[in-house]
Formats: C-alpha cells, sequence, structure tokens
C-alpha cells in the first residue's frame, strides 16, 4: 500500500488550507476525538484489502479517486469529486463550446435522465426527449456511473457516433447520433404580430445576460414592444448569474433570488437594479415545462413573485439546490452542494419546481382543412361598415394562428393571451 499515509496528510492539509470552507471546529470530549481515527484506520484497512485481493490490480491513485467519488456522489445527486482531467473537462463543459451531442442529464431516482435536450443539437434533431432514460452509452452500462464519466463517454471528435440505448416508457429503442460542436449561442428571437416579441433561451451561458440584453434592445429599435413571450422550455439551467442578469433586464427593484445554506459563504442575495431595466412595464408571459430547471426556476419564480408577468405551461424540474466547485491541491475539485436557492418570497425550488400561474399542458392540435366560409363583406350589395373602416373578406383571414396552434400548442396560448389583454394591460 504505497503512499496511503501520504494521501490522507495531503488531504487532510488540503482541507485545512481551504479557509474559505474549512470544517467546524472538532468537539473535544475524548470519545469525539476517538470516531474520526476508528474510522481513519477502517478506511486503511478497507483499501488495503482492495489493494492486495481485488481481481485486478488498481494503483493507490485508482483506489483513491473511486473512494472519493463513492464518498462524495453518495451525498446527493449533484455533489461530486472531479481528478484533474475532469476538472479540465468540466471548465471546457462551462465554457459553451464543446463536441458533444447537446443534452442535460441528471441522476432522478438512480436513473441517468434526461432534462432536456439542447434545441438544434444533434440529440434534439434524432428526437431525444425530456424524461428519457439513458441506459447504455456504446457498449458500457451507465448503472454506477459520475455523471462526470457519462460526460467524458458523451464527448468525442466532431462528426464520431455514439450509440445510447434509451429507455421512454418501458420500451428501449436505441440512437446512433453524430457528434457536433455545441455552438454558445443560447438566444434566438422574432416577432410574432402586433409587437409581441418572442424570445427563446435555450440554456444559461456565461454570456446569456449579455446576449438577450443585445436581442432586446434590437427588437426595441425595431418597433415598440407590447408584449413579450420569454420561452424557458426544456432549459436546463446553467449560469446562474446570466438568469439573474436576464430578470433585472425586466425588474427594476427587489430581491431576484437568493440562497442559503450552513456556511457563511453559500448565504448570498442578488437584488434587481433600476439603471439595468430595460422593459420593466411591457406584458410578459414566461413558458415553462418539466425541461425547465434550476436558473430557470430562478427566472421563472423571481418573475412571479414580483408579479411582473403570468407564467405559463406545466409544473417545472425542481432542481433548487446550489454546487460550488472547490478546487484541490491536487488539481482536482469537489463539485459539492452548499445550498439551496429561493425565491424572493421565500420559495424553496428545490424538490418541487415552480408551479405555471396557469396550466397549460402541451396538446397536439388539429384544425379542419378546406371549409369554405364567406363573410359580410362578400355579399351582393352588403352595407359598408358605417365609420370607414376597411371590409374584410374571407381572403383576409390570416391562418397563421391556426398554424401555431397546430405547431406549438403552448406557444399559441401565450401569443393569444397578449393579443387579447392588450388593450387592458399596461403598455
Amino acid at each position: 500500500m504505497v503512499g496511503i499515509k501520504r494521501y490522507l496528510v495531503i488531504g487532510v492539509s488540503a482541507l485545512l488550507l481551504n479557509q474559505a470552507w474549512a470544517a467546524p471546529e472538532p468537539e473535544t470530549s475524548e470519545s469525539a476525538q476517538a470516531v474520526p481515527l476508528t474510522q481513519i484506520r477502517t478506511f486503511v484497512e478497507t483499501f488495503e484489502t482492495i489493494s492486495a485481493g481485488y481481481v485486478e490490480a488498481l494503483d493507490d491513485e485508482a483506489i483513491l479517486n473511486k473512494a472519493l467519488k463513492g464518498m462524495v456522489s453518495s451525498l446527493d445527486p449533484h455533489s461530486e469529486y472531479l481528478t484533474k482531467d475532469e476538472m479540465a473537462e468540466f471548465d471546457e463543459q462551462t465554457s459553451g463550446n464543446y463536441a458533444g451531442i447537446g443534452i442535460e442529464v441528471e441522476m432522478v431516482d438512480n436513473k441517468l435522465t434526461i432534462i432536456s435536450p439542447i434545441d438544434d443539437s444533434p440529440a434534439a434533431k434524432a428526437g431525444l426527449k425530456a424524461g428519457d432514460v439513458i441506459i447504455r452509452i456504446d457498449d458500457q452500462l451507465v448503472s454506477g456511473m459520475s455523471l462526470q464519466e457519462v460526460i467524458t463517454l458523451m464527448r468525442g471528435e466532431q462528426g464520431s457516433e455514439v450509440l445510447l440505448d434509451i429507455d421512454r416508457d418501458g420500451q428501449i429503442k436505441q440512437y446512433s447520433i453524430a457528434r457536433a460542436e455545441i455552438e454558445d449561442s443560447s438566444i434566438s428571437s422574432e416577432w410574432l404580430g402586433n409587437n409581441i416579441a418572442y424570445i427563446r433561451i435555450s440554456q444559461f451561458l456565461g454570456n446569456s445576460s449579455k446576449e438577450f440584453r443585445e436581442k432586446l434592445q434590437a427588437l426595441q429599435k425595431q418597433q415598440p414592444i407590447k408584449g413579450l413571450i420569454l420561452d424557458l422550455r426544456n432549459n436546463p439551467g446553467g449560469v446562474l448569474q446570466s438568469a439573474v442578469g436576464i430578470v433585472d433586464a425586466m425588474v427594476d427593484d427587489g430581491l431576484i433570488v437568493y440562497t442559503d445554506g450552513r456556511h457563511e459563504y453559500s448565504k448570498t442575495e442578488f437584488k434587481a437594479t433600476t439603471e439595468a431595466t430595460l422593459l420593466p412595464k411591457a406584458p410578459l408571459v414566461v413558458l415553462v415545462n418539466e425541461g425547465s430547471a434550476s436558473a430557470s426556476e430562478v427566472l421563472a419564480g423571481a418573475i412571479q413573485d414580483h408579479r411582473r408577468g403570468l407564467v405559463l405551461g406545466t409544473e417545472t424540474f425542481g432542481k433548487g439546490s446550489v454546487q460550488t466547485v472547490v478546487p484541490l491541491s491536487t488539481g482536482g475539485a469537489v463539485k459539492l452542494t452548499t445550498a439551496l436557492y429561493y425565491t424572493p418570497n421565500g420559495r424553496s425550488i428545490q424538490a418541487q419546481g415552480i408551479m405555471p400561474d396557469m396550466v397549460i399542458p402541451q396538446a397536439k392540435v388539429e384544425v379542419e382543412k378546406g371549409r369554405f366560409f364567406i363573410k359580410e363583406a362578400e355579399l351582393k350589395g352588403h352595407l359598408g361598415n358605417g365609420t370607414g373602416g376597411k371590409e374584410r373578406t374571407s381572403s383576409d383571414v390570416d391562418n397563421k394562428l391556426n398554424d401555431l396552434a397546430v405547431s406549438d400548442f403552448q406557444l399559441f396560448q401565450a401569443l393569444s393571451m397578449l393579443q387579447s389583454a392588450q388593450q387592458f394591460l399596461v403598455k
């Protein structure tokens, strides 16, 4: 068992040197002091047993890494020990550009579950959906793997293929998906008519707040925004500060979100600032669903609590915990759950999610085709409008709303609501 004592000393020294997350002072009673020594002795004996007797030869570092991974991952589904190499991959993942298939996954009831596929990613194009359970990646079962190990298997050279076995509602389906560069752009926008703007945010990256403000300002230059639909469906979250910045662009005062945990460093507050507000009054609808998680839920909860807009769709995922990446002296790190998110009114998101103000499930709508109809203006000898208004015939009827109802029922409902309520809402 080469080097086990040296590793233990380094580990303890690293913990003591990390003052921001130092452990509390130990109890001074004799029984309390004996417990750590007993546990350390058990650890060393277990280490020696594995080193000497396991069917495959493992070096000290491999055994220790497995021990550390087991210790941290057993805390909750989001805490994880990262080796030096995994930490480098983690940094690449959060930068916004990488070669993969574009999905966000979490362990749900010990099952590797897709929270959401990223818009226009290979996964989304292949047909993967929120709620799908990944059973196998290429020839490896994912049971017992850490999230970082899963991410490593998913990554590869651009154009290479990964084979996934997916459990969807009890049926196993297999998908062969080519990896591609996942771009760092996460926001798109368009006009839906009647001065109603639509902005889609697929994930929160480091630059998403800046990108959102640029999109909003570009729309405002084209024409006044009399209503905004903010689409967070299947947005798995990401960088909290980006979500806070987007709320700040629409709310001019007050608390946006706060975090609370055992340590003083886990207690934070994020507040709106008047000077950052770009759209304080235009009517707003936020679309969410079961694939909206983490920072998406923070944003939706803040909009709800400030009564800034209407949250529409289905209940969100319920990921309301904060993970802090604590670097270690070895180059690795511990991604540790250190706090919970709370909305401005003190609601915890964790394991509950955000309940929409108006629950509208995504539905399949069929619109009757080819139906013949006429309007009064097409009748021979019809009377004029009386006030000089333009007459409308059947050819003037806009079928875009019908098409939208078929393609995206939730968005159709959001648009119909804003169009119907425009005259009653503050402009």
